[in-house]
């Protein structure tokens, strides 16, 4: 076996020693030969990273590595989101300071990945909790502030009364709190907004062109949620029908059903509920209001659940027939989504449907339909009907003769909207970014002047909740007791951090110039390298992470800070590696430790319950996690790389298998057998004997085939054929130096510490990511034979080969001494014999 112990820790060394892949602006390489690649950055956890996490870094190091080796400049980083939500709640629950930890972290994540042997330059790395980045966080900030995109709003957060604190919506399991179990409710805080439904339209419309998954596209477009529609105003009224001068707006796409609009109903959390609740509806108002607010925004629009509500006491005026249609407060109605407010068409809509039937509300049919809407609801499109001036028209004609009439009564107009809503940016937490602003009873809300970033974390070391919502920092008087900048009063600092989100959305740029200090980056490095021309990471992030940073980067792109409109050109969402798990008839999961097997059959510990072996994604909690540590120790780092990437397309999810691990390592020992055979000086371009002849034929496609996979990503497949290629050279007693240099250049991207000590044993001294990329000559590609299939009425019954080119009268001529033929065709007539040059002969015969 070759010992990769100490070729990888040797070649490791030598990389770092003599900074191998350090990257710089090199004018010489035109903006065609530039490649900005780059992996989403992990967030570094206490567990370490698991084999999933290193398939995208293998694929993005694969590929940095074949581009060198073409002649291009390339940018590959890496560095670690490290403000977050985990690490402080580690904090408090152990007392250790979230910094120590992080960094801890930070630094055993670098060792495994380092022991991978990636091609990072390293001298790059970023940290977003330090200092001197999120200074720059904090800097953009203040431009987006400045801009009156970023504003002050009270907003309803998940609390949990025993944590005192809120919670992130992943912290909310069933309305109970994930960490202690107590149920959650809502309470409105003070909170920072960022405007991001201001890029809505441009966001929406430049992911056409973008070389993105279009599963990803569809998704943003989803959650940016675009449709054309109609604002309708509805009176508000007493029981005696009198107006009492308030009016509630809604947003529908279906104006053309207003007369189908049988009641209304408005969010608990409506601003206008107070005033449109009555005297004598007020104290179960209230009591529905506290029991909604322990639910979670899932749970309320679940639409399986059973529907719940109650009357307000008041009542709206349809507008297009002026009848009272009742208001009820229902959770089914988020504020965070259109007005807060809507008019329900129950013989339409199935939500609306069962809402009605459970509080006997009135149903009538305005699409004509094929049931009776009294039993269900009509969900499809029909004519109208029961709609006084749309009857008998078609949607299209109705919506547009409604807008008409909506609009001249100045009761609505038509309205685009989203579904997007703006981005609630500040967390109540210690372990984030400090927001640079500065409340002043005097000049208001003031901005910290750029020239005193960063204002940093107090490093005070106790973070515990303050009970009233608000972040940690708002105990620590020291740092909250601060000056004014303008009139030089005392003030208040903004005691709100930002979400981790806020990292993220700019650490592509941070890379390019990481050292800078008179601004976040160089505009003549940012133009060198922008946009980034390979994005690489789960699809988990599809919508949050990758949306705020399209909007950063366009706000960023609006004050002229970069060069381009969207940051990254390319994505691609790597597929999950899972593992083996186990589970129950009732589909839960049961952790592997908790199992036994007995007799090829897999039982659960506790009560027996026989389990079916399954296939999940690897999880703390299950046990079924692989270590990359161990997989490196026993099989080597080139093993696992290539494993990594042979085990199927780079999209696709797979499961872990150790076996085929093993076998990987089999073929990187064959390799490494092979190198110990003769070389010889032969020249390959030259007349060879027909064995070696052959040997250059498959060398020839294996550098072709190679070249072109790995330009597209399709590893698995370039493996493949290389694994052809070693088969094939394993019959010779030596092989052709240049053949077998050539050979290892193509393995270089894939297990490149075993062929930096390959490249050395055939006497080079420079690096292999320094050399340049095979090349082939096709004119050894083409096959000087083709095989023949001979088939008799239309059945495959032989082959035969024959050399490219020969005539229809030969290829027949040789079909006919085929045993094929003789069999098949002997004693009976033949009718006709079709010739299809190069590919078959097909005899027909009856």
């Amino acid at each position: 076996m070759y010992p990769f112990e100490n070729i990888e820790t040797k070649w490791q060394k030598y990389w770092e020693e003599n900074k191998t892949f350090k990257t710089f602006e090199d004018p010489a390489f035109p903006k065609e030969k530039r490649r900005y690649v780059l992996d989403m950055f992990p967030y570094p956890s206490g567990a370490g990273l698991h084999v999933g996490h290193p398939e995208g870094y293998t694929a993005t190091d694969i590929y940095s590595r074949f581009l060198r080796m073409n002649g291009y400049n390339v940018l590959h980083p890496m560095g670690y989101d490290a403000f977050g939500l985990p690490a402080e709640n580690y904090a408090i629950k152990t007392g250790t300071h979230p910094a120590e930890t992080t960094f801890k972290n930070i630094e055993n994540f670098s060792k495994q990945i380092k022991a991978l042997g990636f091609s990072y330059d390293w001298d790059r790395e970023i940290k977003t909790c330090t200092p001197d980045y999120y200074r720059w966080t904090q800097w953009i900030f203040l431009q987006l502030y400045k801009k009156g995109l970023a504003y002050e709003a009270q907003t309803p957060i998940n609390w949990c009364p025993s944590c005192m604190t809120g919670l992130a919506n992943e912290e909310v399991k069933e309305g109970h709190c994930d960490r202690c179990g107590s149920q959650v409710t809502h309470k409105v805080i003070r909170q920072w907004i960022l405007k991001i439904t201001a890029y809505a339209e441009r966001l929406l419309a430049d992911l056409e062109e973008l070389d993105w998954p279009e599963s990803v596209k569809a998704m943003q477009r989803n959650w940016i949620g675009k449709s054309t529609g109609a604002e309708v105003d509805f009176a508000v009224a007493g029981k005696d029908g009198k107006q009492t001068g308030d009016k509630l707006t809604v947003y529908t796409t279906r104006c053309d059903t207003l007369f189908g609009a049988t009641y209304m109903v408005i969010s608990p959390e409506h601003p206008m509920i107070e005033k449109l609740t009555s005297v004598e509806q007020k104290e179960k108002v209230e009591a529905y209001r506290e029991e909604a607010a322990k639910k979670s925004d899932l749970e309320r629009t679940d639409l399986a659940k059973t529907k719940t509500g109650v009357f307000s006491g008041t009542y709206a005026i349809n507008p297009v027939n002026n009848k009272l249609i009742p208001i009820w407060v229902a959770d089914y109605v988020l504020i965070s989504y259109g007005t807060g407010a809507i008019m329900a068409v129950p013989a339409h809509d199935s939500r609306d449907w069962e809402f009605a039937k459970k509080f006997d509300l009135p149903i009538i049919e305005v699409l004509k339909s094929e049931v009776d809407v009294q039993e269900q609801p009509w969900t499809e499109d029909g004519i109208h009907v029961n709609s006084e001036f749309l009857d008998g028209l078609n949607k299209k004609d109705a919506i547009e003769k409604m807008l008409d009439f909506l609009e001249e009564k100045k009761i609505g107009k038509k309205a685009v909207n989203y579904k997007l809503r703006d981005w609630v940016f500040s967390r109540q937490r210690y372990w984030g970014e400090p927001i640079p602003l500065i409340h002043c009873e005097n000049c208001g809300t003031v901005p910290i002047p750029e020239d005193e970033l960063p204002l940093e974390l107090p490093a005070v070391k106790t973070y515990q909740p303050t009970g009233t919502g608000e972040s940690p920092l708002a105990g620590i008087d020291s740092w909250v007791n601060c000056t004014c900048p303008k009139c030089k009063k005392p003030a208040k600092r903004e005691t709100n951090t930002m979400p981790q989100w806020a990292g993220s959305c700019w650490y592509y740029l941070r890379y390019i110039d990481p050292n800078q200090e008179k601004s976040f980056c160089d505009p003549k490095k940012e133009s060198y390298w922008m946009p980034v021309d390979l994005y690489v990471g789960g699809a988990e992030h599809a919508v949050l992470h990758l949306l705020y940073a399209r909007f950063w980067h366009k706000v960023l792109y609006d004050c002229g800070l970069v060069s381009t409109k969207e940051p990254f050109k390319r994505l691609i969402n790597q597929g999950m590696i899972t593992s083996f798990a186990f589970q129950r008839k009732s589909k839960s999961l049961v952790a592997v430790d908790a199992v036994i097997e007995k007799d090829g059959k897999y039982y659960a510990k506790d009560d027996g319950e026989e389990l079916e072996r399954v296939i999940a994604k690897m999880s703390k909690s299950l046990k079924n996690v692989v270590n990359p540590d161990e997989m490196i120790k026993n099989y080597g780092a080139d093993s696992v790389r290539m494993y990594e990437m042979f085990m199927g397309p780079l999209t696709v999810s797979k499961p872990w298998n150790t076996q085929g691990l093993v076998g990987i390592n089999r073929f990187l020992d064959k390799i490494w057998t092979l190198s110990e055979k003769p070389m010889t000086q032969i020249d390959i371009t030259g007349k060879l004997d027909d064995n070696l002849a052959d040997l250059r034929k498959t060398y020839a496609k294996t550098v072709q085939k190679v070249t072109d996979d790995t330009a597209n990503l399709d590893f698995n497949v370039a493996i493949s054929q290389m694994m052809i290629f070693i088969n094939e050279a394993s019959k010779f007693d030596s092989l052709p130096k240049a053949m077998w240099e050539g050979f290892v250049l193509l393995l270089s991207p894939y297990a490149p510490h075993l062929c930096e000590e390959l490249w050395q044993k055939l006497g080079h001294n420079q690096s292999t990511s320094k050399e340049k990329w095979p090349e082939f000559d096709s004119k050894f590609c083409v096959e000087d034979t083709k095989e023949i299939v001979v088939s008799v009425n239309g059945k495959v019954r032989d082959k035969f080969k024959v050399a490219v080119g020969a005539s229809k009268d030969e290829l027949e001529k040789l079909a006919k001494q085929t045993e094929g033929f003789k069999k098949f065709c002997d004693g009976k007539t033949i009718v006709k014999i079709i010739v299809v040059p190069e590919k078959l002969v097909n005899i027909v015969v009856k």
